[in-house]
């Protein structure tokens, strides 16, 4: 157990130490690292492994694929009419306001507001994804 508290006392301080990050270390290429600490939020109810659906879709594939794609999930109306193909930019439009960009999406979450985590989050998917 105290082992554990370590780990995420641990995580906790890489998270925020990622977030004082300013400038063009932490602009669009994004930290890695410090999204994989964030990406425990989505974890909740996504998985990066194929044909693992939780709460929410898997997120395998999501790069290049069309918003409401994944066979056997139930989305809203909104989500598959969308029409967003998921990219860096759709993707980091999507995280900031979920709501705003896909009315009526079941999705609960409510956003990721600072641009530099939106953009280490998206380098820990894609750098996860593909492998």
């Amino acid at each position: 157990m105290a082992r554990r508290r370590v780990w995420l006392g641990f995580g906790l301080l890489a998270a925020a130490l990622g977030s004082l990050q300013s400038g063009p270390a932490a602009g669009a290429e994004g930290d890695a690292f410090n999204g994989r600490l964030l990406f425990a939020q989505c974890r909740l109810c996504h998985s990066l492994k194929a044909g693992e659906t939780k709460v929410g879709p898997s997120l395998h594939g999501l790069f290049g694929r069309r918003a409401g794609a994944v066979d056997g999930f139930d989305y809203s109306p909104g989500m598959k009419d969308a029409g967003i193909v998921w990219d860096e930019a759709s993707l980091d439009a999507f995280l900031k306001r979920p709501k705003a960009v896909i009315p009526g999406t079941k999705m609960v979450y409510g956003g990721l507001g600072r641009a530099e985590d939106r953009a280490d989050l998206i380098a820990y998917m894609k750098q996860a994804l593909k492998k």
